[in-house]
């Protein structure tokens, strides 16, 4: 969500807005920032807003964004019918209520949850995986206070050890519910979370280790199994309990469709609980998440409020309380829709048009890849000169072709790197691919067609008179020459000076 700061208006902007089609909807301009005084018919307030929006970027040209912006026109149909019926309602909307319970366990068997087939699952839909990281969060810091509390410790200190790649949301965690953020720096070639240091900051007011499955930056999974492995020794020697929670925003749907045999999830005993984005990979739009835990111990009880007054006694763990229901239902349709086999094609599909964009930036010249085969279809790039606003340039040119190419510096200790970021969506397939190739070349050509002016060169002729002598420091006598700065070729300009033929050249 972003801040609406209503004082600050583009001082260029009239504070009215002034309908194109006045003549036929409407003849009186609208205020912008206040209520209007009358209504509008819905043909002039549907056609003001409809060419407001129009100066909005394409969303199947932002590369910018993981967020799923194609849906089958039957999953669409699904959504509308779906539009006006509000999740929070359990007990009017039972079956809505089912079929997100579906999901919950459709996930948890794709994660390797240890539940059997008539055993239930425990996770919960979201607005997202930033609302999922908070309740994870919130679930894990109970659980420390818990324990430190039965053992007779401080408990006023909590901290939670990530990757410095780690999404906003994390940092939003750790000050909205006052645990420290402690990150391990990212280095040279290495831009992810290294398990050995993670591991080396750990202590005993540590409330869980948080790995990424598809860093935001590149894309690249972070090795959990080797964060488990090293954790447990230190468990053991510590005698401490420190989980891992695994951020598989990003990289949830697609690790267990092209990389089955990766162990990053439940297989793994410390991982309690995962997140992941249904309106990213999970190919459903924006406003849809989950978090999975891995047994019904790992989430406290207390935490779980329940409320009778919508009709029946209902179980909510969330930070709001209304939502649609619409993204709820796109989910399970694409599950039903898809099913394994769908979303592999999808995966494969995605990670084809990565390789295309992949060669097709290195076919250049210009560029380091540093984005990994295997992570998330996306493609990270910095330019080979290491000058820092190339990458800044280039994105701005890419803009004029409707193409939005996010440019950005990585987090400490890698400030010095400039990367740009493509993500490759399931509807970014080839034939975009290779426009957005061609444009990239156009806007490279552009780039380097800005050439310093070269200084000018002028040649003087100079024209002595018989008997005329050198300065006391050996120069030639010269006239006093103004001399402005102007964009012109280069000069072979005779002065005279005198009468006769002898020459020098200075």
């Amino acid at each position: 969500m972003v801040l609406s700061l209503v004082q600050r208006r583009p001082t260029d902007f009239t504070p009215f807005i002034s309908p194109v089609f006045a003549s036929r909807y409407i003849q009186d301009p609208l205020p912008r920032y206040v209520l209007p005084a009358k209504s509008a018919s819905k043909e002039a307030a549907y056609q003001i807003i409809h060419d407001e929006l129009l100066l909005d970027s394409s969303p199947r040209l932002n590369l910018a964004s993981f967020v799923t912006t194609w849906m089958e026109p039957e999953c669409d149909k699904l959504m509308i019918e779906a539009i006006n019926k509000n999740y929070a309602d359990m007990d009017e909307y039972p079956v809505t209520t089912e079929l997100q319970n579906r999901c919950v366990n459709i996930i948890a068997h794709l994660f390797n949850a240890p539940v059997n087939e008539k055993e239930a699952a425990v996770g919960v839909g979201t607005v997202g995986s930033s609302e999922a990281i908070m309740l994870a969060g919130l679930a894990f810091k109970k659980k420390w206070q818990n324990r430190r509390k039965a053992e007779g410790k401080p408990y006023d200190k909590p901290n939670i050890v990530t990757g410095a790649n780690v999404q906003v949301c994390w940092e939003k965690f750790a000050r909205y519910f006052e645990v420290e953020l402690k990150e391990v720096k990212l280095r040279e070639g290495y831009y992810v979370m290294d398990p050995e240091k993670a591991v080396e900051m750990v202590d005993e007011n540590t409330i869980c280790v948080a790995a990424i499955l598809g860093s935001t930056l590149t894309g690249e999974f972070e090795d959990v199994k080797l964060l488990n492995d090293l954790l447990t020794k230190k468990n053991m020697i510590t005698g401490w309990d420190t989980p891992i929670h695994v951020d598989a925003a990003s990289g949830g749907f697609i690790a267990p469709f092209l990389y089955p045999k990766l162990e990053w999830d439940f297989r793994l005993p410390l991982v309690k609980s995962i997140n992941v984005s249904g309106h990213k990979y999970g190919l459903v739009y924006a406003g849809i998440g989950w978090v999975i835990w891995r047994n019904k111990e790992d989430l406290p009880e207390e935490l779980i409020f329940h409320i009778n007054y919508l009709g029946a006694d209902q179980p909510t763990f969330t930070l709001n309380f209304s939502k649609g229901s619409s993204q709820i239902i796109a989910q399970y349709y694409q599950f039903l829709r898809l099913g394994f086999e769908g979303y592999r094609k999808v995966m494969k599909n995605c990670m084809e048009s990565a390789r295309i964009l992949n060669k097709g930036l290195e076919d250049t010249g210009r560029f380091d890849i540093i984005s990994k085969e295997q992570g998330v279809p996306l493609v990270a790039f910095s330019f080979k000169d290491k000058n820092k606003t190339l990458a800044f340039k280039l994105s701005k040119n890419l803009r004029r072709f409707g193409w939005i190419v996010p440019a950005y510096t990585l987090p400490a200790d890698a400030e010095h790197m400039t990367v740009l970021r493509v993500v490759v969506r399931e509807d970014f397939g080839r034939p975009l691919v290779e426009r957005f190739l061609s444009h990239l070349r156009i806007a490279l050509s552009e780039l380097d067609s800005v050439i310093e002016v070269p200084i000018p060169t002028i040649r003087y002729t100079i024209e002595l008179r018989p008997g005329d002598h050198l300065e006391d420091d050996g120069a030639l006598p010269l006239p006093n020459v103004a001399v402005l700065k102007q964009e012109v070729e280069p000069t072979d300009k005779s002065i005279p000076l005198t009468g006769g033929k002898t020459k020098g050249v200075c």
